[in-house]
Parts: structure tokens; C-alpha cells; sequence
């Protein structure tokens, strides 16, 4: 099966599982975005509690992505893995100790003779939503913009400059697509919210925030695909394989790539009328048509990236160093074995599926907080 696919076509289907791995983390980042919103949303200790359980259900499933789309793109891509986390080191290393005190916050929040309080985790939770919707965002923006590396024949990478990796956020193309992600993490955490929990005053100031946050997604978004489809791309021979600048190339890349374009448009239209739905009909899940509509767009601006004679991981400083899906992957043996574990991805998705529904299987209110055979986080 998978023996018989070229070194090419064994590139391209993990350059798509990578991107399909990654559009799921962003989804799942609404545990972030939800974090960020605890004193907007709760007033009272116990309507915090509420908020903070609402999403404590559900941080491992962004917490074991994370990993897990790590763990691939190591494995499928790695000397992207080498030069990035090699050279870009500081933008990483805060990602990660983000998501290290989130971990131990909703662990610890409730635990008697707790010595920090409540609110000293729930600070920890707000860093964690702020640091790493903004952070992973730009770390992606950086597939478009470039970044500060070069590469010997050797394949070992140099970062040049002593920032490793903090100049990115800095950019303002890759700022906006971080806060882009920061405000659609939010949208995406009021509308779990709206459809997990049953406390009348959370869910109107819910509703009042959504607009608010709906709006500034949509301003960022549609500001950053302007700008997107406006600027020069990272082209690739497919002849000589040199690296050049090419005029609107990821315009033409979605003009080219019909699928590309048309599941773009598709995800795109199905997050705004998941918005549009809840706000105009709470409590309609509009969050099933939003969360199907993320993880379709991101997945098309992955593919906008990598396919079609692109370079994913461009270099500013040196052109020619820039990362392909070709130059930058293992090798066919490598990618086979690979192939064939990643058969079990169905199941493991049903399994999460079957595990999101079992724990949602009814909405929190302040009574549940109240039980004693419940886990309070």
C-alpha cells in the first residue's frame, strides 16, 4: 500500500497529516482562549469555578495535540524540527513553559491548604491563554514571512541573530495572525461555553462578548489574508529546486490548487455562520459548525504552505537554505513505517469523539459544583 507511494506522494500525505494535527490544536486552543476569560465571564468565586471546570474537562485534549503534532512533524519533517526548535529556541521554550504551568494550575486551584490561592493559578491560566494562542500564532505566520536561518551542506542550521525566535513576534504580519488566533480561540471558547454550562448571567455576558470578540477575529483574519494574498511568496523550481520570490504566490496557489481554495471558502463561511448562530440563537451549537469550519481553514492555509511547489519553512537571510516538504523530510523507509502507524489516527479520533461526548454528556451548572462526588478543579 503505502510501499508502492513515491518518496513525493509519501511527503505530501504527511505534510497533510502534520497540517491536519495542526488545524485540530487550534481548534482545541479554545481551552486557551476560555482561560482569558474567567474575570470577563465570572464575578464570583463560584462562577469562576464553573468557567474553570467547564474547561478542565478538556485541557488534556489541547495539552496531548500539542505533543503529538510536535512528535510528528519531528519524525516526518526533521530538519524542520532541528532548525526551528534548534534555532528559535526562546520562542519555544515560552510556548512550552506556558503550557507547563497550565498543567499544574488546574491541578492545584482547588487543593486544600492550598498556600497560593485560587487566584494566583488562575493568573497562571490567563499567561497560559495569552502566551500560547499569541506565541503558536506567529510560530505558523513564520511559514509565510520566513525566518533568520541558514543551512550548511550539512544540513546543520545557524539562527542569525541573538534573538532566537523573539523577533518573530515582532513582525506585525506574524502578530496579527497571533492575535488573530487569540481572538478566535475566544470565540471559540464562548460558544463551548454557551453550549456546555447552564448559569443564566455567564451566558449574558457570553453572548455580550462574542460580538465583541467576533469582531476583532473577523478585522485580524480578514487583515492578514489581504495581506496574505498580496505579498510576495517563497517559490520553488520544480526543475532546479532553487528558491525564489514569486508575486502573489499564495494567491496563485490557491487559484491552482482548486480543493485548496474551495475548502478555504468553505471553512471560512462555516466559522462565521457558527458565530452568526450563536449569536442571533443561543444555545443553537453554534460551535459545531464553527470548530469543523477551523480546522478545515487552517488545514487549507497548511497545504497554501507546503504543496504546489512551496517553501514551508522559508529563510530571509539565506534563500536557498529555505525548507521544503522535500528537502526537509525523512527518508522513504522512514516515512512508509510511518504511514502504516498512522492508520490508527481514525480510531484514536473516534475514541477522543466518544470521550468529548461522555464528558459533556450534561451541561455544569452550580449545583454539580456542588457535589462531593464530583472532582472540582
Amino acid at each position: 500500500m503505502f510501499g508502492d507511494l513515491s518518496h513525493l506522494e509519501l511527503q505530501q500525505y504527511w505534510w497533510f497529516l502534520i497540517s491536519l494535527l495542526g488545524a485540530l490544536l487550534v481548534f482545541l486552543m479554545f481551552v486557551q482562549g476560555g482561560q482569558t476569560l474567567f474575570w470577563t465571564l465570572g464575578k464570583t468565586k463560584d462562577e469562576k469555578t464553573i468557567l474553570v471546570n467547564a474547561l478542565g474537562r478538556k485541557w488534556e485534549f489541547t495539552f496531548t495535540t500539542l505533543v503529538t503534532f510536535g512528535g510528528a512533524f519531528f519524525a516526518s519533517f526533521p530538519l524542520f524540527y532541528s532548525t526551528s526548535f534548534g534555532g528559535a529556541y526562546w520562542v519555544w521554550m515560552i510556548i512550552l513553559f506556558a503550557f507547563v504551568i497550565q498543567a499544574i494550575s488546574y491541578e492545584f486551584r482547588s487543593r486544600p491548604k492550598n498556600v497560593y490561592g485560587a487566584k494566583t493559578y488562575e493568573v497562571f491560566l490567563f499567561i497560559n491563554g495569552l502566551i500560547g494562542t499569541i506565541f503558536i500564532g506567529t510560530a505558523v505566520a513564520s511559514f509565510f514571512t520566513g525566518s533568520n536561518f541558514s543551512i550548511n551542506e550539512y544540513n546543520q542550521s545557524k539562527w542569525d541573530n541573538v534573538y532566537h525566535g523573539l523577533e518573530l513576534a515582532l513582525n506585525p504580519h506574524n502578530l496579527t495572525l497571533g492575535l488573530t488566533v487569540f481572538f478566535l480561540a475566544r470565540v471559540l471558547a464562548i460558544q463551548y461555553f454557551m453550549n456546555a454550562i447552564d448559569h443564566d448571567v455567564i451566558l449574558k455576558r457570553a453572548h455580550k462578548q462574542l460580538l465583541i470578540n467576533g469582531l476583532l477575529f473577523v478585522v485580524l483574519f480578514v487583515t492578514f489574508i489581504a495581506w496574505l494574498m498580496l505579498r510576495d511568496g517563497f517559490a520553488v523550481n520544480p526543475g532546479t529546486k532553487e528558491v525564489y520570490m514569486e508575486p502573489y504566490k499564495y494567491f496563485n496557489n490557491l487559484m491552482e490548487m482548486p480543493p485548496v481554495g474551495i475548502g478555504f471558502l468553505i471553512g471560512v463561511l462555516l466559522v462565521l455562520f457558527g458565530m452568526a448562530k450563536s449569536y442571533l440563537k443561543p444555545g443553537t451549537k453554534g460551535i459545531w459548525f464553527s470548530g469543523p469550519g477551523t480546522v478545515l481553514t487552517v488545514v487549507m492555509l497548511f497545504l497554501l504552505a507546503g504543496y504546489n511547489n512551496t517553501s514551508f519553512y522559508p529563510s530571509v537571510t539565506s534563500l536557498q537554505s529555505s525548507l521544503t516538504i522535500e528537502n526537509a523530510s525523512s527518508s522513504h523507509f522512514t516515512l512508509t513505517a510511518m504511514s502504516y502507524v498512522s492508520l490508527m489516527i481514525p480510531f484514536v479520533m473516534a475514541y477522543i469523539w466518544y470521550a468529548w461526548r461522555a464528558i459533556n454528556n450534561r451541561r455544569i451548572d452550580q449545583e454539580e459544583m456542588e457535589s462531593d462526588d464530583l472532582h472540582v478543579y
